[in-house]
């Protein structure tokens, strides 16, 4: 019988990814998530609140693995509603998994937390898993959501943390808006431009995930990113090369956020901001990178999705 991992708020861009991917390796695949789909791959939906325990934990006993993605989406505006929901999913689902998996009489062997770089805040500076951390709400929630993950240790189950950088993936995720853009030649360059993209190819993303799960020398926090950020003013005119688009008017700060909050109903800091982070842990441990650059990696991912 195949292995069972389980993917927790796993219906999102990058769970479904990581589920096909984890199904094509010949693993048993199970996704908790608030709606249940209908998939045309053998992975199972089970439906989950995030907070409370239910039929579901039945699932995680005798599992190989957990991956848990769940959290509100932060491509928002931060209201105060909106604000506390994305706390409070986050920690909800961390302490939800924590209780099920002290109630297992067969517990996994991992569980994989998927994280954020944005603890590190708005910074040039190259940052490593070392680093300080910034400032700001999205600095903080990352910080209540690592403390709470880490707040309790298994005496079986090891715990890893993937800080996920900017995942470009087919079909979705956070290429999609910057090729709809492209293509109405709108894909300057956005605020100043020297705001750095800690990218990474949803390939090596999904390698990383298998690694922390077979590899039982991983533990702890790793930066989940290629070995080569970028600044704005980088990335898209390396998305417009790609494209076949020319230059493009500049997108200034004020109509990003007069965009942002009028249109896009998203934060603008989101585009404004951005940090230089390097994997420093996976390099260390020898994971391999498919992509490293950003045109290669581009250019696979918008000739197949074009």
């Amino acid at each position: 019988m195949s292995r069972k991992i389980i993917l927790a708020g796993g219906s999102g861009f990058l769970g479904t990814a990581l589920a096909e991917f984890l199904s094509n390796k010949g693993y048993q695949v199970v996704i908790l998530s608030r709606t249940v789909k209908h998939s045309d791959l053998p992975i199972k939906y089970i439906q989950w609140d995030g907070v409370c325990l239910g039929e579901w934990a039945n699932e995680i006993d005798g599992s190989y693995a957990i991956v848990n993605f769940t959290g509100k989406s932060v491509n928002c505006i931060y209201t105060k509603k909106n604000k506390k929901e994305i706390i409070s999913s986050r920690l909800n689902s961390v302490k939800v998994l924590d209780e099920a998996i002290r109630k297992c009489e067969h517990p996994p062997e991992v569980i994989v937390q998927a994280g954020s770089l944005a603890i590190f805040g708005d910074t040039k500076e190259v940052c490593h898993e070392e680093a300080p951390h910034g400032s700001g709400f999205s600095v903080d929630v990352c910080q209540q959501w690592e403390e709470e993950f880490f707040r309790q240790t298994f005496s079986s189950t090891r715990q890893v943390l993937l800080r996920i950088g900017f995942a470009l993936g087919k079909n979705g995720g956070a290429l999609e808006p910057l090729k709809k853009l492209t293509k109405l030649n709108l894909g300057g360059t956005v605020g100043s431009g020297k705001q750095y993209i800690s990218w990474l190819h949803i390939d090596d993303l999904n390698e990383m995930f298998l690694t922390a799960i077979e590899n039982n020398k991983y533990e702890g926090i790793f930066n989940a990113t290629s070995p080569t950020p970028i600044t704005n003013k980088e990335f898209m005119k390396t998305l417009r090369d790609v494209m076949g688009k020319g230059w493009t008017l500049p997108a200034p700060t004020p109509f990003v956020w007069l965009g942002a909050y009028a249109f896009m109903q998203t934060e603008p800091s989101l585009a404004l901001t951005g940090r230089n982070c390097i994997p420093k842990k996976l390099q260390a441990s020898g994971f391999t990178f498919k992509y490293t650059d950003l045109e290669t990696a581009l250019k696979d991912l918008i000739h197949y999705s074009s």
